[in-house]
């Protein structure tokens, strides 16, 4: 990233997913498209995507970062687990499978700021479909 005297780096903004075994990429592409349009935001706005470590084998999302050409990022549980604080919800059945009490939302502010380096903030808070969740970050 180049930074300009005197100008802020441009924003990092990463769409952190959480979904059910087997959810599709379309079904994961639609929320994720839905949720830009409510916001009014390009897809081009995105830096990247970013789920749970224990999600790194679901085609769906495999799928949707190749077809979007966006990097996606595995956050281990240790790493989500420290956002469970700043999180709208908690869920213990997200805790329980996947050490986090929440997906979308704490992989997208851990990827934020890893990449920024500073502090993210939700844009929006975690939205759903029948088998997906989503959430936005910015840093």
């Amino acid at each position: 990233m180049v930074v300009t005297p005197g100008r802020m780096p441009e924003s990092v903004i990463i769409a952190g997913l959480g979904c059910r075994r087997g959810c599709t990429a379309l079904e994961l592409a639609e929320l994720l498209l839905a949720t830009l349009h409510q916001l009014q935001l390009p897809l081009a706005a995105l830096s990247g995507l970013a789920s749970s470590a224990r999600k790194r084998d679901e085609l769906g999302l495999l799928q949707l970062a190749a077809e979007l050409d966006l990097p996606l990022t595995f956050c281990a549980a240790e790493q989500l687990a420290s956002y469970e604080s700043r999180l709208s919800e908690s869920s213990a059945l997200a805790r329980e499978l996947t050490g986090s009490a929440g997906v979308a939302e704490a992989s997208a502010l851990a990827q934020a700021e890893a990449l920024a380096g500073r502090s993210a903030t939700l844009l929006c808070t975690k939205q759903r479909s029948a088998c997906a969740t989503l959430a936005l970050a910015r840093a």
